[in-house]
């Protein structure tokens, strides 16, 4: 029988107040804390912190504090990625994210959601869904990134855009809902 986290992980319905969950959160949060707390010039720290934090980000991982995930553990990190400040990554569910891509201020990735059927929401199981960010994808200032949503390579997301649809390569999209506005090459 699959535990609890191998639920979470594989996007079926799990129980979030598991205790190995709790405490994996619980950890996270302290070194959320710890890593929010450090000042601009500690970035020996810092980088301490993030390795511990994100295991499976490339050591150039550059996070603007503060910055808030719930897991830490469930992002894949490329070379030379950017979060301003104040982003937020739900990462329930895997969150990949390509080599230089950029996050503007207040970016939210939620990879959590909840049944639709108010029953089986009030039975207190959720589940998640995969986030793909590309690489050279630049996300614009309080953006928010849906469950189970793609963004191909080198696309532009507008500012202020909800993104609950895939996005292709090579395009600028924007809006609430965010569709294509028009292509970058």
């Amino acid at each position: 029988m699959k535990t609890e986290k191998e639920k979470m992980i594989a996007g079926q319905l799990y129980n979030p107040l598991d205790k190995q969950l709790v405490e994996d959160r619980l950890q996270t949060r302290l070194l959320i804390k710890a890593f929010n707390d450090t000042r601009e010039d500690e970035v020996t720290e810092r980088s301490r912190i993030l390795q511990e934090l994100i295991p499976n980000a490339a050591p150039d991982l550059w996070l603007q504090p503060p910055f808030y995930c719930d897991y830490g553990y469930n992002m894949q990190v490329g070379e030379r990625v950017f979060f301003n400040f104040n982003c937020i990554v739900l990462d329930v569910a895997p969150v990949t994210i390509g080599s230089r891509t950029m996050f503007g201020p207040n970016v939210q990735v939620y990879t959590a959601t909840h049944p639709l059927n108010h029953i089986e929401r009030s039975s207190g199981l959720e589940y998640a869904k995969p986030i793909v960010i590309g690489a050279d994808v630049w996300v614009g200032g309080s953006a928010v990134i849906c469950p189970g949503v793609t963004i191909g390579d080198r696309s532009v997301i507008g500012a202020g855009s909800v993104v609950t649809k895939d996005i292709p390569a090579d395009v600028f999209a924007a809006g609430n809902p965010c569709r294509v506005i028009r292509s970058l090459v």
